[in-house]
């Protein structure tokens, strides 16, 4: 027999819980919107570009009617879906810089980059995502990943782990680091590879890069990868609903600052400058990868 103090807790959970559900949107439904979005405006567009459907936003920084198209379907579809909640699309924000200020106010924050690997999408390469977070009071509530050519999504909720369709992902054991493969930029390679050559033990040695953040975090979640390095430019709409899908499968992420040295969880809501973000299967990991980087 179940004591009363036990039935009271096990009540209180479970009212909790359904309140919790009932203040997010629906999952499915946003995987739903996000496919269609791709199937009518993304994947009709792909290699059949004309060449006054690219522009450069800035030196070597592409969009495509594709990217302005499907975020304007999405920020349509998602505030209906959503009542209240407001939108920061990265082509919005390129227009109007200011709008990254919703990240700070009161109502849920749509984060949405359109078409995440332009450069790729524009050059008919296959590597390219559709990544939505969504940021209440600048903490990722929920993150979704699409692989529109694959017709895949992963997507998670804060405290309710990371999923590709019915299967939740969890990390593996972690490897020896000298075994480990993952993402990172080209001199940063380099200078791994030369520790290595020079004898450091635990450093890894195998790297590839995408140039599709979403895609090198569908990676990382399905244990492909084991860590990746981002640097620059943190913007929300490449960031937030990875680094909260690879924290829900287990993993550790940290944003490390190059200049006064300080560590820190990532914010999809702070403005980085001179900032690293490095994410691995644990925390020691971390620790290790990060001192070679920096030594």
């Amino acid at each position: 027999m179940i004591s009363r103090p036990r039935i009271i807790e096990i009540v209180t959970s479970t009212v909790i819980n359904e309140y919790k559900s009932q203040m997010l949107p629906d999952s499915n439904r946003v995987i739903q919107i996000i496919r269609e979005t791709a199937e009518i405006e993304i994947l009709p567009r792909f290699r059949t570009l004309a060449d006054d459907d690219i522009r450069e936003k800035a030196p070597g920084d592409l969009v495509t009617i594709a990217d302005v198209e499907s975020e304007k379907r999405l920020t349509r579809h998602l505030l209906e879906l959503y009542p209240g909640s407001v939108v920061l699309g990265e082509e919005g924000c390129a227009d109007d810089p200011d709008m990254i200020n919703l990240l700070h106010g009161e109502a849920p924050v749509w984060v949405v980059d359109p078409v995440d690997g332009t450069h790729n999408f524009a050059n008919g390469k296959t590597c390219f995502a559709v990544i939505i977070s969504l940021v209440h009071k600048q903490k990722t509530l929920c993150g979704w990943i699409h692989d529109p050519v694959n017709n895949t999504t992963i997507h998670a909720i804060n405290g309710q782990g990371a999923w590709e369709g019915d299967k939740r992902l969890h990390y593996p054991t972690t490897p020896a680091v000298d075994t480990m493969k993952g993402g990172m930029p080209n001199v940063l390679q380099k200078k791994l590879r030369g520790l290595y050559e020079d004898g450091v033990s635990s450093v890894p040695t195998k790297f590839d890069r995408y140039r599709c953040a979403g895609q090198e975090y569908m990676d990382l979640a399905r244990g492909k990868f084991h860590f990746v390095r981002f640097a620059k430019s943190l913007k929300p709409w490449d960031h937030a609903a990875g680094v909260l899908i690879h924290l829900e499968a287990g993993g550790y992420a940290a944003t490390y600052h190059r200049i006064n040295l300080e560590k820190h969880p990532y914010s999809p809501a702070i403005d980085y400058e001179n900032t690293a973000l490095l994410l691995a299967p644990d925390e020691q990991t971390w620790s290790t990868i990060e001192g070679h980087v920096k030594s």
